[in-house]
């Protein structure tokens, strides 16, 4: 443990009386730095800004050319230069632990410039064909001027376009492309978009505004921005995915790398050393990972075979897997059927809460499909995050593409991880502590972010879930499925390994269907070491409750120590580390005297 960053997070500082005015000053200067900062954001990502709930920006694209790029990389060492000029040791406690953690983004993303990742800019995953028509879904449309910057920035996606083109072209002279298997699906993914007419709403998500206008937009002006609509779709957004459709089909598959690992990149296991730092917050080799991994694998699979014992399933390990993926008593045929399951388990999450947490977010969610256009290359579910200045609520959405291979048995560890109490609880939260900058409320670490989803998997058997022994096999399988990233990812992206080795690994100690799998290695290949974060993180939390447990005894309250984790938003695990053993100090203390 950093004894150091103990003594900063948990100790009131002493003897600087002399020096509050100064110390007052800095604290301006460090958050008239962050808002300048946050608004140099907003408006250079303007995407963002719309799902901020900020409409200043909602008639334009980001930037993607090169000269932007390299502007804003610049950018990042003027605002390191800037931050350095702040007196640091005239700040507050909070204001230098927000001080710290902007120096080391800056730090760590100023490192990984040395790597061209823009020059990868579409993969299975998402890209601008996807982030583009995700991005209607999520404007609001309250008045005629939020339809003209609509009109506007569905009028910009073809520069966007050409520019994402030009990026990968870059990368295919450079040697920076995708291996051709997973993004073997990029192609469909972007004919979804193109369409005779704009006028189909059943597909066309651009044209889907257009189709209702609330009461603020004049009847006389409704059927203008229809035809402009109309127009701008068919001329400028649709012949902009037809040419990126051609030029991926046409000359970017051709070209993609047939090695799956990120070792066959240009200074490739440099790169996959320092996707592990940025990802994980540690400083752990692939190697020392990938020991984990095993070692967790085969703990949890014991936990595996106790339940089919219990059970009393007749036949091997790899029988009883191959039992789950194709009894059909474990799938719904109905997608309605699907989402209503996810809505019922959610509603009883929704119950338990209050008795882990002492601070619940006001932000509601809801539970929604994957739309058409993403689901077959999508994960079974993900979280889509709300805006209260928006009035958007949080999404968790279900994949409904391929029932029969969306088993029942992992919907109540799915659901506690994308909803509550994970990733909608945690990040809802961290928008609502309203006396942080933002970049400490809007986003964070992998590794606490992902961590804090699984380890809120485990929180499912004290809340009441997991009776069923086929759902606490598919809880199980959930972290079966993050112990064999650790294995998996590291194998192919240092070890060598190929696709088909890691899906056999995959597929002999999880539950998870074929086409799961697949998904999962191939997501795995196109984003190295983001994988890690998940198991990384959930062990770090569990040793720091399993540590204040210790050392607080009967002292130890569950809803403080999950308060303690969360209320200062999303930190590096060092850092969390440090937060906690303050506040395990703290309680030893116990309250204050009373007066």
């Amino acid at each position: 443990m950093n004894a150091l960053l103990v003594a900063i997070l948990a100790l009131p500082i002493l003897g600087l009386a002399a020096a509050v005015p100064m110390k007052t000053d800095a604290s301006k200067e460090l958050r008239r730095f962050f808002e300048e900062e946050w608004e140099w954001r907003l408006k250079e990502f303007p995407e963002l800004a719309t799902y901020q709930g900020d409409p200043r920006y909602n008639n334009r694209l980001t930037d993607r050319s090169f000269e932007a790029i390299e502007l804003r990389k610049k950018r990042k060492k003027d605002a390191l230069a800037r931050l350095s000029k702040i007196r640091r040791s005239a700040l507050s406690e909070e204001d230098r632990l927000s001080y710290d953690l902007y120096r080391r983004q800056l730090d760590i993303a100023i490192a990984g410039d040395r790597f061209p990742t823009e020059l990868i800019p579409i993969t299975q995953q998402g890209g601008i064909h996807q982030d583009f028509a995700i991005l209607s879904t999520v404007t609001p449309f309250r008045n005629a001027k939020d339809y003209r910057d609509y009109l506007t920035r569905l009028a910009a996606f073809p520069r966007a376009v050409g520019q994402t083109i030009a990026l990968m072209e870059r990368g295919r002279e450079k040697g920076w492309t995708l291996p051709a298997v997973p993004i073997r699906g990029v192609p469909a993914a972007i004919q979804a978009q193109l369409h005779d007419s704009p006028e189909k709403p059943e597909k066309s998500v651009h044209w889907q505004p257009f189709e209702k206008f609330p009461e603020e937009v004049p009847e006389a002006e409704r059927e203008r921005l229809r035809a402009e609509g109309r127009r701008v779709i068919a001329e400028a957004v649709i012949p902009a995915y037809r040419k990126l459709h051609a030029y991926f089909v046409g000359t970017y598959q051709p070209a993609a790398r047939k090695d799956v690992g990120a070792w066959a990149l240009p200074d490739g296991e440099a790169y996959y050393a320092y996707e592990i730092q940025l990802q994980t917050t540690t400083g752990r080799t692939a190697k020392e990972i990938h020991e984990i991994g095993l070692a967790e694998v085969a703990r949890i699979r014991k936990q595996m075979e106790e339940i089919i014992r219990k059970v009393g399933f007749q036949g091997t390990f790899l029988e009883f897997l191959q039992f789950l993926r194709t009894d059909p008593r474990f799938y719904y045929t109905d997608a309605d059927d699907l989402l209503l399951g996810y809505r019922d388990i959610s509603k009883r999450l929704d119950a338990e809460l209050p008795r882990l947490f002492g601070t619940l977010p006001r932000l509601t969610y809801g539970v929604i499909p994957t739309p058409e256009f993403e689901a077959p290359t999508s994960t079974t579910a993900y979280y889509r995050e709300g805006s209260r200045e928006a009035n958007r609520p949080g999404y968790f959405v279900a994949n409904t593409y391929k029932l029969e291979t969306r088993p029942k048995y992992e919907m109540e560890a799915l659901t506690i991880h994308e909803a509550v109490p994970g990733h909608h609880l945690q990040i809802a939260l961290a928008q609502e502590l309203e006396g942080l900058p933002k970049f400490r409320r809007f986003g964070g670490p992998t590794a606490f972010l992902e961590g804090w989803g699984l380890y809120s998997e485990s929180l499912g058997d004290e809340m009441g879930f997991y009776k069923d022994p086929y759902s606490k096999f598919g809880q199980l399988t959930y972290e079966m499925w993050r112990a064999v990233r650790l294995v998996v990812d590291t194998g192919m992206h240092a070890m060598k390994w190929d696709r088909q080795r890691a899906i056999d690994y995959f597929k002999a100690n999880a539950a998870k269907t074929l086409h799961d799998i697949e998904v999962e290695i191939d997501r795995y290949i196109v984003w190295p070491g983001q994988a890690l974060a998940y198991k990384i993180g959930e062990l770090k939390i569990k040793e720091l409750r399993a540590r204040a447990k210790k050392e607080l005894g009967e002292g130890f309250e569950i809803r403080q120590f999950h308060d303690a984790v969360l209320l200062s938003g999303a930190l590096p695990l060092d850092i969390l580390e440090a937060r906690i053993d303050a506040w395990i100090a703290n309680a030893k203390k116990g309250p204050p005297p009373s007066r």
